[in-house]
């Protein structure tokens, strides 16, 4: 640093100040680039967490990934990702068996007291005339893998008066108004199951209620979502219990098709080349239709092995040991939401000017299923066909 001489005396001259500022183009044009420019790098995108996972029967999966159970926004995506990954689907099982009345005679040991008569003796006995299985898929869209709910794809959740399990071991309804949660009567809770039951039966979406039944229902986010909370609320309030054996479940459901009346048209078409006088049993078991998400720990992944859970209750240790505990002190369920998947469904399009907007079905009918799968049923009636694995071509000669 240099020193002034003893002489030298301070300057009047005030310091230089900054350099002036360019000119500035006070155009449209120029703001309109400055505007675009980010003062901040955008947040980075989320990328989906690939858990791993178990699957069990009927095509449910379980998932005991830690961070899943951890963290909301994990959870919450990893749904959506199940959602469009594995779609649910009915099997058809159809069966029919016919008795028979035969005479045998017994056999007696010879020995003291034996008349030496051998008398003859009837008996029934049931034969399988047919036994086999075919999937039915919904008619899923071109653009199913993008996700678009507009075309039938949608996420669905429970109203806030619906009793269902909202993280204890028994069924609550959310009061309004951020009121809490009382625990349901086993009177709401049966009509509930009811009025389920009955929804599957005439096809009808979940979010459709008992006061509205008759109508079919757009899909409409803003209707299919009934719950006061979102999904990612949910994730959230199931990722901060500290329960060992909770369990988030969200369940996938097919609608569109009045499954009565589609049993009665299979049964028909069976009945229509069966000649016997048999008996014929019809029955729709949904597949892949539940995901489940439980904690890490050994006794939660040891519930999930259906072999192992079958050999606690044989021997009296899950009930009423593990039971107990779970359902008192460390248990917990979510189920609260889910996805669904149509067959057909109601759509809302521009008609003619002098009509203005109608509503047409788009979608597989039942109809036309049985139009391509009627004759596999008759051939397979005819030619006795019994297998356990479900038919996905002719069955050959």
């Amino acid at each position: 640093m240099d020193l002034l001489p003893d002489n030298a005396q301070p300057s009047s001259k005030p310091p230089p100040g900054p350099p002036p500022l360019p000119d500035i183009d006070e155009s449209p044009r120029a703001h309109l680039v400055l505007d675009v420019i980010p003062l901040d790098p955008p947040p980075p995108q989320f990328v989906p967490f690939d858990a791993k996972v178990l699957v069990i029967s009927n095509g449910d999966i379980v998932s005991h990934d830690a961070r899943l159970n951890t963290d909301g926004e994990a959870l919450y995506r990893f749904l959506l990702s199940q959602y469009l990954q594995a779609p649910p689907y009915y099997q058809l099982h159809c069966r029919g068996t016919h008795t028979e009345t035969s005479t045998r005679t017994p056999r007696t040991p010879l020995g003291r007291g034996h008349s030496g008569v051998e008398r003859d003796e009837q008996y029934t006995k049931t034969i399988t005339d047919f036994d086999f299985y075919i999937n039915v898929h919904p008619s899923l869209p071109a653009s199913f893998t993008s996700g678009n709910d507009s075309c039938g794809l949608i996420h669905w959740s429970v109203s806030d008066s619906e009793p269902v399990y909202r993280g204890r071991m028994v069924r609550e309804i959310e009061l309004p108004s951020g009121g809490g949660k009382r625990e349901a009567t086993w009177s709401e809770s049966r009509q509930y199951d009811e009025w389920g039951s009955g929804r599957v039966t005439l096809g009808l979406p979940p979010w459709v209620s008992r006061d509205n039944s008759n109508q079919f229902c757009d899909v409409d986010s803003a209707v299919a979502l009934r719950s006061s909370k979102s999904l990612r609320q949910w994730a959230d309030e199931y990722c901060a219990s500290p329960k060992l054996l909770k369990e988030f479940m969200y369940e996938k459901v097919l609608y569109g098709w009045n499954m009565k009346q589609f049993e009665e048209a299979v049964r028909a078409t069976i009945f229509s080349t069966y000649r016997r006088d048999g008996s014929i049993t019809i029955s729709f078991d949904i597949k892949n239709s539940k995901v489940y998400v439980r904690p890490k720990n050994i006794l939660s992944r040891i519930l999930s092995n259906e072999l192992l859970k079958t050999l606690l209750t044989i021997f009296f240790i899950y009930w009423p040991l593990i039971w107990l505990y779970k359902h008192f002190y460390a248990g917990g369920r979510w189920k609260v939401c889910g996805g669904a998947y149509s067959f057909r469904r109601e759509v809302t399009e521009d008609g003619p000017e002098t009509m203005g907007k109608r509503k047409k079905m788009i979608g597989l009918q039942e109809g036309e299923w049985l139009e391509k799968w009627g004759n596999v049923i008759k051939h397979s009636v005819d030619r006795h066909y019994r297998s356990s694995e479900p038919i996905s071509t002719l069955p050959s000669k």
